[in-house]
């Protein structure tokens, strides 16, 4: 394997229930990039698909891809994410995840799944933030 590509990592001694890595080496002269959470806004701001979890996790992942690129940047060079759903629902839960590994395909960055009470802006029901790392010419 190349020294400038992230690995996820797997363990056969772990379930392989998760859809998502269980780690990421990223190589050391590999610029990082530290996403803020990526909300469900418009360009103007204003909260869409307001009570709809796929939608508004829909947003979320553009607005998520649209601040890696500013990096150079992309999903499949995340190597961690958290993302935050604002119910006490696992429904929900669910909702959000299926919408956000959908969009990273075959890319399964190691992810943390949290159930919150509120989110910041109005009508907000998602969240993510993410880790990424630039590969090295």
């Amino acid at each position: 394997m190349p020294t400038n590509e992230v690995r996820l990592l797997r363990s056969a001694a772990l379930s392989d229930v998760a859809e998502y890595a269980y780690g990421a080496v990223v190589p050391p002269d590999s610029p990082l990039v530290f996403a803020a959470g990526a909300c469900p806004l418009d360009e103007d701001g204003t909260t869409v698909a307001v009570g709809d979890y796929a939608g508004q996790a829909r947003q979320m992942m553009r607005n998520l891809s649209t601040a890696l690129a500013e990096a150079g940047a992309a999903l499949s060079d995340v190597v961690k994410t958290t993302v935050y759903v604002a119910s006490t629902r696992q429904q929900d839960l669910v909702t959000a995840w299926e919408v956000v590994r959908d969009q990273f395909g075959d890319h399964d960055p190691p992810s943390t799944l949290i159930g919150v009470t509120v989110l910041g802006y109005d009508d907000q029901l998602v969240e993510i933030d993410a880790l990424a790392a630039l590969k090295t010419s």
